[in-house]
């Protein structure tokens, strides 16, 4: 609670308090108000939902449950935690959100980015602190409603997880699996 009061007080010293900024654009279909009243009002409910890796692998575990990795398809393709599905952040609609998730807002979502790892390497190249996927993933379900969501809080090693990477190139693993035509 302290941190929230904190974080208004501060944001409204700057002057862009939420009820109090004019909106940045013509457009109505940008809310850039909208999206910093919504942050500030989650900033409680997200402190509670960061877990450790235990307390994230026992929840994904749950009836019901997604493992929901945003990153790009390229990413996750190159490498991901076991049992996670794939929707790019960028392809967020409600729709979308929806049809990979489910009708069912209360289920367990849990969420992980780049910055949950240690590697630092393809495909989890850290990203600057304040801009980790982490954040507007978890803002954005909220906001679509998906009220469940769970993050990891924990900095782990590929090594630490299950992890699934598949081949750089996916034509090596059916080379590889392929039967030779000219073999009897």
């Amino acid at each position: 609670m302290r941190k929230t009061l904190v974080t208004m007080a501060a944001v409204s010293l700057l002057g862009i308090a939420p009820a109090a900024t004019a909106q940045d654009s013509d457009n109505p279909q940008i809310d850039y108000d909208g999206f910093v009243e919504l942050t500030i009002t989650l900033q409680e409910t997200r402190q509670a939902h960061l877990i450790d890796l235990a307390a994230f692998q026992a929840k994904a575990r749950e009836a019901g449950a997604i493992i929901l990795d945003t990153r790009s398809a390229e990413a996750f393709r190159l490498g991901h935690l076991e049992r996670a599905i794939n929707l790019p952040f960028s392809e967020f609609t409600a729709d979308k959100l929806r049809n990979v998730l489910g009708t069912d807002t209360g289920r367990p979502i849990l969420i992980y980015c780049n910055n949950n790892f240690s590697d630092n390497q393809q495909p989890i190249r850290l990203k600057a602190a304040p801009l980790a996927l982490n954040i507007p993933t978890f803002i954005n379900l909220h906001g679509y409603g998906y009220n469940n969501v769970w993050e990891l809080a924990d900095i782990v090693s590929t090594k630490d997880v299950d992890w699934v990477a598949q081949p750089l190139f996916p034509q090596q693993a059916t080379e590889i699996t392929k039967p030779d035509p000219h073999s009897s």
